[in-house]
């Protein structure tokens, strides 16, 4: 086996990789390594300003970036993402599967809608994208990398109130393990992150609005909630991606990776 020198093992030149939920927080900075590697980072979002900004930043760094107006939950748009890829580039090597959403509601007040909504976009978005991504992956027939960005949720419950979420976030968790089994004869590689809390823009509006986030449901100070003594930031997600991505995990398949600086240690 070819041992590759250590300036290749992180490098993804040449390759395409799609960002679902791309353009803000963990996206972002999942996307702002892809590219900064060398791929051509595809950033999807149902916002198309937050899409077109998003790239915007990337291009001026120098970055290869481009996005498309997503909802990864109608089957029909994540057929016309991959097919836009296609056509753009030829083919995609990497699919982060980043774009989630999690409305904090107690079991009391969790109407149907509302579950789901959250089960559409964190669980069945996962499984469209994955299907018909995976499908061109084993027709170029050169393997791939595929992301799925689960939470410490898949684990262990974080807070009161996130069920729907929980439920989503266990879902994607056992949705990798199975599906990594069966593309591993295709070469395709499929694993997970997964964050604990970590500031972004949907975190701060949860704070503003006065609910509970997972790493303040106590009195007691962050520093013993979370190992670390500091929330996450996006890059810690991003580098932890860039390294799936990478020739740096290649031998790993339906594996999970916790990033949340030590909170479950607790």
């Amino acid at each position: 086996m070819e041992i590759l020198p250590k300036d290749k093992l992180l490098s993804l030149s040449g390759k395409t990789a799609i960002v679902t939920g791309g353009s803000l927080g963990i996206g972002y900075g999942i996307s702002y390594r892809l590219a900064e590697a060398g791929a051509h980072v595809v950033i999807t979002s149902r916002n198309l300003e937050e899409v077109n900004k998003a790239v915007e930043e990337l291009k001026q760094k120098g970055f290869k970036a481009s996005g498309v107006k997503t909802d990864v939950s109608i089957e029909e748009e994540v057929k016309n993402v991959v097919a836009e890829v296609i056509k753009s580039f030829g083919s995609v090597d990497i699919l982060v599967n980043n774009a989630g959403v999690f409305p904090f509601a107690p079991l009391s007040q969790l109407t149907s809608e509302l579950f789901d909504k959250v089960i559409a976009i964190n669980l069945r978005g996962v499984f469209l994208t994955t299907k018909y991504v995976s499908e061109q992956m084993i027709k170029q027939g050169k393997g791939g990398k595929i992301i799925n960005i689960t939470s410490i949720d898949a684990l262990h419950p974080s807070m009161a109130g996130l069920s729907h979420y929980d439920a989503s976030k266990h879902g994607v968790w056992g949705f990798t393990k199975n599906v990594a089994l069966e593309l591993a004869k295709d070469k395709i590689w499929v694993n997970a992150v997964a964050p604990g809390g970590v500031m972004t823009p949907g975190v701060a509006v949860m704070q503003s609005q006065g609910k509970p986030v997972a790493v303040e449901r106590n009195p007691e100070p962050p520093k013993m909630e979370i190992a670390m003594g500091r929330m996450g930031v996006p890059d810690d997600i991003g580098k932890v991606v860039l390294f799936l991505a990478s020739e740096m995990s290649s031998y790993m398949t339906g594996s999970q990776i916790v990033v949340d600086g030590g909170y479950l240690l607790k």
